[in-house]
This record gives structure tokens, sequence and C-alpha cells, in this order.
């Protein structure tokens, strides 16, 4: 499943995008939240359109299909199947680009990175500083580069999409109450876990993901195929529904949750090679705002590029950057506490406190609309301060950063 919140939903729409992707990725407008042993926690109810927009989540090759038509209506060239083994920018001319697998090569003013989790353009943007922490400035060994291994959350995630009916799930007493009355969205929390069913399509259509702990050490492949038989054992002690809906799906994927500490930065030493999306700031399912989110950079990169213009792009990606990072690190934390409060409920609780948050500050926004408000204050103190890296505000360690000649 594909999730794009309100945030996003506003940005999409005024693509002309609503009425293709409402029939295809309207989610039911209830939340039923359960204790893990099945009693009601809370209903949280949400009515469409919210703060003037809506949210599209459904089958996400439905969802990309939508998409990929929309840019190529606007004769955007797309090419499949090539892979991007390297990552270049010329200072001194201008430019920036990429050579595929082939050896061709692309050159452009600035190349967008957004090859997600596992991004070849994230060690090219972070390979070119050294960095100190502030808070260990004295006697602090100097860092060459950053390094950017990924560590294990703790946490994986199965996922299973299948057809209700074809699997037997309109017929089971355990399972029919997803389908029966169209669609439905469940939740089961506690024990350090908590499972979401969701069906779509008038109930025709289940989508299972269970976070589970997972310590296990991530080597190779961050998602295989699993086993329904571990999703059941994980379950035994669990509402009966639970295993029952599981027990429907004919195969999952266990994706493990691997967590990035805040990059220091998202813009290359020259500023024409920038991080978007998982390239830059992966999150954590329970945010329920990663693609949300890759939808705002790149609605907010393309506003600041047009008013930099295109003879002074660097401008245009640093003022960009410095528009985002606080808010994409604010969302992402969204995600690590809706976690830990779900996964701390225990049997009796009961309250809109476990509701799944959708701050206004969030979801509100219009973020086109804001990166024109505040471009021309950020720019200017760019251009007559200098352009200094983000730090993150609160209690998390910032960085200081300098460019490796």
């Amino acid at each position: 499943m594909l999730s794009f919140g309100i945030n996003a939903g506003r940005i999409m729409a005024s693509w002309g995008l609503h009425e293709k992707l409402w029939p295809i990725s309207r989610l039911s407008d209830e939340l039923h939240i359960h204790d893990y042993l099945g009693g009601l926690i809370h209903m949280q109810k949400w009515y469409l359109p919210l703060f003037g927009a809506f949210s599209y989540s459904g089958y996400r090759a439905l969802i990309h299909e939508i998409l990929v038509e929309h840019a190529k209506s606007l004769d955007i060239e797309i090419r499949m199947g090539h892979q991007v083994v390297e990552y270049w920018e010329d200072e001194a001319n201008g430019k920036a680009g990429v050579k595929i697998q082939t050896g061709e090569t692309f050159d452009a003013d600035v190349v967008v990175g957004a090859d997600g989790v596992r991004s070849l353009a994230r060690k090219f943007v972070s390979c070119k500083f050294e960095f100190y922490p502030t808070s260990q400035l004295t006697g602090q060994t100097l860092i060459k580069g950053y390094n950017d291994n990924p560590k294990p959350s703790g946490y994986a995630i199965y996922r299973a999409w299948f057809s209700a009916e074809e699997h037997g799930a309109t017929t089971d007493p355990l399972t029919n109450f997803l389908t029966v009355h169209g669609d439905q969205f469940y939740a089961w929390i506690g024990k350090d876990m908590h499972f979401m069913a969701v069906s779509v399509g008038g109930g025709k259509t289940i989508c299972l993901l269970i976070t589970h702990k997972d310590n296990a050490a991530v080597d190779g492949d961050w998602s295989s195929p699993g086993k329904i038989e571990d999703i059941v054992d994980l379950l035994k002690d669990w509402d009966p529904r639970c295993a029952a809906i599981v027990s429907k799906a004919p195969s999952c994927i266990d994706w493990k949750l691997l967590v990035h500490d805040p990059l220091p930065t998202w813009v290359s030493k020259s500023g024409r090679v920038v991080l978007i999306g998982d390239a830059a700031h992966p999150f954590l399912p329970s945010s329920v705002q990663g693609a949300s989110q890759a939808i705002e950079d790149a609605t907010t990169l393309a506003v600041t590029l047009n008013l930099a213009g295109k003879d002074n792009v660097p401008l245009g990606t640093r003022t960009w950057e410095s528009i985002r990072y606080q808010r994409v690190r604010d969302a992402q934390l969204i995600g690590e506490t809706t976690r830990d409060k779900w996964h701390g409920a225990k049997a009796g609780d009961s309250g809109e406190s476990f509701e799944l948050p959708v701050p206004e500050w969030l979801v509100a926004l219009d973020v086109e609309a804001h990166a024109y408000a505040t471009y021309d204050r950020i720019a200017r103190s760019i251009v007559e301060e200098g352009y200094r890296r983000p730090t993150l505000s609160g209690e998390e360690l910032t960085e200081q950063v300098k460019e490796i000649p």
C-alpha cells in the first residue's frame, strides 16, 4: 500500500489528479483501534476533505501508473531499467550529471537523487565533507567524510496484499468484517507490536502491515519473502481475528526497518546534486508521511529553483534545504512516538490519546505557497551571511561541517 497524507494530497490535487486518484485510493473514514486482545481502545474518525484536501492510499502500482502518465503528459522523458552507477558535478562549468551502467552519461544544471533508502547519491553528497560534533569540539578527532551506515531499528514489518474473495476472507466469520460493509481500517496494538488490516476497493482487497521486534543483523537485501506461519505464531496470544486474517494471505514480505541518523546535509559541495525523499530522510511506516514528505520535497525544490533561476542553482538548492530540514525531522519523530505509544498499549486501555496523529502544523500547510512566501528572506540571508549547513533544534546533536578540498 502507498499512502499520501492530506499535505501531499493537496499538492497532487493541484495537478488535476483528484478524479483519477480518489476512486482507487479512498480509505475508510474510521480507524478501529483495538488492544491486542480485541478490546476497542478508540474509534478515530476523519472526514475528508480536511483543511481543504484529501488523502490518498491504495495499491502502489496503480498510483505509480497515474503519476507516470501525468509526467508523460507534461512531456517529461522517463527511462526505465537504467541503473545509475556514478554521480558527479563540475563547479567550474555549472553542471552535474550521472553515468548509467551502459557507460552513457547525462549532464544537467541540477541532479535530484531520489534513489531511496540505499541511495548512491547519498554517498556522493556526504563524502565531500568533514564533520565535528558541536558538543565535542575540544579534542575531537576529525571524521573524514560521513559514516552513513544504516542501523537496525529493532523492528521489521510484514506486508501482504491479496484478494479477499479469492483467498476466503469473505466467507470466514473471523475475517468477513473487513469485507461485508465495504472498506474497513483496523488496528491492534500492544506487546511491542502493532497490526493493521485495511480493506479497499469496496472491501475486495486486503492489505496487512505488522510491525514487530526484529534484532537480526541485516546482510544484503533489506526485504525478503516472509513466512505466514511465523506471523501466525507472533499473534497466537492476540485477538483470534488477527491470525485468521493473516492465514488468508498467500504470501508476505518481511521488510527490515533500518534507521539513519539525520544527514548533516542534503546538498552536495557545489549545490548541484540534492537528495530528496528516502534518499535524504527515511521514515518509519508509523509516521504515515514518507511518501508525503517526498512530494513536499519535490514541490518546494521546484519553487526554489524557479525563483533562483538557471544561473543560480546552488542558491535555489541551499534555500530549499533550509526551508525543509527542520520540518522533515519533526515529521519523522511522529513515527517514533506513535510506534512507542502503540507498542506500549495494554489490555483495557482506552482513549483518544491512541489516535494516529494528524497535527494541523503538518497537514494543513500549503508547502508550495509556503516556499514562495519564505524564499526571499532565506535566500537573502544565504547571500548576505553565507551558506551554513542546517542544524536541528531541541536536544538532538547538531553538526559543524567543513568542506574537504
